[in-house]
């Protein structure tokens, strides 16, 4: 039987910005789109080109590589002609594959938020349509608050829809914009619209979560016919948040009752990274995972000891929904540290280090990882420093360097105009090849200070670093109390584009920052000597 395409269209760089407390930066964009473009996605949706400096910045060039990159803007004001419409005129002049426009379809909202009439929302639609198509746009439309304005006003929240659709829209997204619609309600809305005369091929779903419902609101539209749906990484969005792509993702993928009658553009090889996909957004974003998160939360597939682990040890399938290694995770049986060598070994061979899996050395770096996270360590958002611990365990590093002291200093003082002033000094003193070198540097705090003077002389390796950039520095406070752990997650970048994060871990925040600052140095360093055997080849 021959199965239908389910599209996935990402708006965690628009959407989930609404998220209180998430602002992206033109470099966090960049950094997100390229995990959601790596991924698979079919769309990634950036932003308004053109609204703010960030998303302007953003639009300059393509950010995706196979994902159709998305524009989101409004339709046309009315009165307005297509043409003359800053905002329409920017979006379809983006750099961006495909244009996502939203549009009033609940008439109380026309009246008070657009301050038009009926008709004249109708044309803007029909008309932004017919621009974006003839710019060669792949043409969408968020018809905004449909479901609430279905069932206010069912022959207008349709024609919207229909104006959209006639225009020559791809999509045409039904969206539930503030989230109180049942999955039931849903239903019954996309079977009508589909009887009538818009294709569910042509449709999809927007969905938010305002009553906990709204990837069951996203999956009873795929089942009702809708063949697009629009969510973010870890649901996050506006108030409750959106439909958590995560969670729908496996869903579709896995359940027979969704993976027997459609497919995605995600191969089940790629579903096995979603879990880490999770876990390092949630690290981007500088906050804890919810261990409960449905197929990637480390509790997802946990259970302590008594009844349920003797079962579950026997066969896997009396207390697990899927195969947890399907979704990236591991299986978690509190009585038995056995489990996760295949991940481990997956992740290896990922990265290029041969293990075979009687290699005592595997357990080695499995009791250390789980040792090192007991001690607040995180590897899921961290991949170069897990790179590192993992090479060291089963072969070897380079000792391109050895440290025998750092110092750090901040000085608050009163400059010759009387104005407060905070300086921030380093001493590094390292050596290369038995001789040593010391730098002194001033920065932007510590933190900074140390960064520069690590890099600022490192004799015949200078040359390979010259182009690392540090792009992002986090902490995190583990625990409380005057003895507080810290956790330092530090981002970098080189002039390959390629980005890795490395961690440190102490009760010293500026030494859980030196880990992490010379992790990132030494990957950059083991990076070059693979790139460069892979050409020698």
């Amino acid at each position: 039987m021959t199965r239908e395409r389910i599209y996935l269209y990402d708006t965690t760089l628009r959407d989930g910005q609404q998220t209180p407390g998430v602002d992206f930066s033109v470099e966090d964009k960049i950094a997100i789109a390229g995990m959601l473009d790596a991924f698979g996605f079919d769309y990634v949706e950036g932003g308004y080109p053109g609204a703010n400096p960030t998303d302007t910045a953003f639009f300059e060039k393509k950010r995706t590589r196979k994902s159709s990159f998305v524009a989101f803007g409004m339709t046309k004001r009315a009165g307005v002609s297509a043409s003359n419409d800053p905002g329409l005129v920017a979006l379809i002049q983006s750099s961006a594959d495909a244009t996502c426009l939203v549009a009033k379809s609940w008439d109380y909202h026309v009246r008070v938020a657009l301050g038009c009439t009926n008709d004249e929302n109708l044309e803007s639609i029909s008309s932004s349509v017919a621009a974006s198509v003839a710019a060669g746009k792949e043409t969408m439309v968020d018809c905004e608050h449909f479901f609430d304005g279905y069932k206010a006003n069912p022959a207008y929240a349709l024609s919207c829809a229909r104006a959209a659709y006639d225009a020559g829209a791809r999509w045409v997204i039904l969206c539930d914009t503030n989230g109180g619609t049942q999955p039931t309600e849903v239903r019954e809305i996309v079977s009508a619209v589909i009887a009538s005369g818009i294709p569910g091929a042509n449709l999809g779903i927007h969905a938010h979560d305002d009553t906990g419902q709204a990837v069951a609101n996203s999956l009873a539209a795929v089942d009702a016919g809708v063949r697009q749906i629009q969510g973010t990484l870890n649901g996050i969005g506006e108030r409750c948040g959106n439909a958590n792509l995560i969670t729908i993702l496996p869903t579709l993928m896995l359940k027979p009752a969704f993976a027997d009658r459609f497919e995605t553009g995600i191969s089940h090889d790629k579903l096995t990274g979603i879990s880490r996909l999770s876990h390092s957004f949630d690290e981007f974003l500088n906050r804890v995972p919810n261990l409960q998160s449905p197929y990637v939360g480390a509790s997802a597939f946990a259970t302590k000891a008594g009844i349920h682990a003797s079962a579950l040890l026997k066969e896997p399938e009396t207390y697990e929904h899927v195969p947890p290694e399907t979704v990236g995770n591991t299986r978690r049986v509190m009585v038995s540290d056995q489990g996760g060598k295949s991940n481990f070994i997956a992740e290896l061979t990922r990265r290029g280090i041969p293990v075979a899996k009687d290699d005592p050395r595997l357990d080695t770096l499995i009791a250390l990882v789980k040792e090192r996270e007991a001690q607040g360590y995180a590897y899921e958002g961290a991949d170069a420093s897990f790179d590192l611990l993992a090479r060291r365990t089963l072969g070897a590093v380079p000792t391109f360097f050895h440290v025998e002291s750092f110092r750090c200093m901040v000085e608050r003082r009163y400059d010759a105009n009387g104005n407060v002033k905070t300086v921030s000094e380093a001493i590094v003193k390292i050596l290369i090849d038995g001789e040593e070198k010391m730098s002194v540097a001033e920065g932007d705090g510590p933190v900074n200070a140390l960064d520069i003077a690590l890099r600022k002389d490192l004799g015949k390796f200078q040359n390979e670093i010259d182009d690392l950039t540090l792009t992002d520095f986090k902490v995190r406070i583990l625990n409380g109390g005057t003895e507080a752990i810290t956790r330092v997650l530090i981002e970098s970048h080189d002039g390959t584009g390629e980005r890795w994060r490395t961690v440190g871990v102490s009760e010293n925040l500026i030494d859980a920052s030196f880990q992490a600052l010379m992790d990132s140095i030494v990957y950059k360093l083991v990076k070059n000597r693979a790139q460069q055997a892979v050409a020698a080849q």
